[in-house]
């Protein structure tokens, strides 16, 4: 039996929609992407790769700033 990861096939779908022509989507698709996003942020958040990231970000912004100063 076939298991199909949500955060996967989320991720996978943002992609798809994300390289679609900025051109061709409506103001419903923009927001369908936004709420896709969001859901794959809600999903991922608690996991160890949501941590990792979240991490991550945090040095980039810290060192990002202190290179400011």
């Amino acid at each position: 039996m076939l298991t199909i990861n949500v955060a996967v096939l989320l991720a996978v779908i943002v992609v798809l929609r994300l390289r679609r022509r900025t051109e061709a989507r409506s103001r419903f698709d923009e927001k369908m992407t936004v709420v896709i996003v969001l859901a794959l942020g809600i999903i991922l958040a608690p996991t160890e790769v949501g941590q990792g990231i979240a991490g991550f970000l945090g040095q980039l912004v810290s060192g990002t700033s202190q290179a400011g100063q």
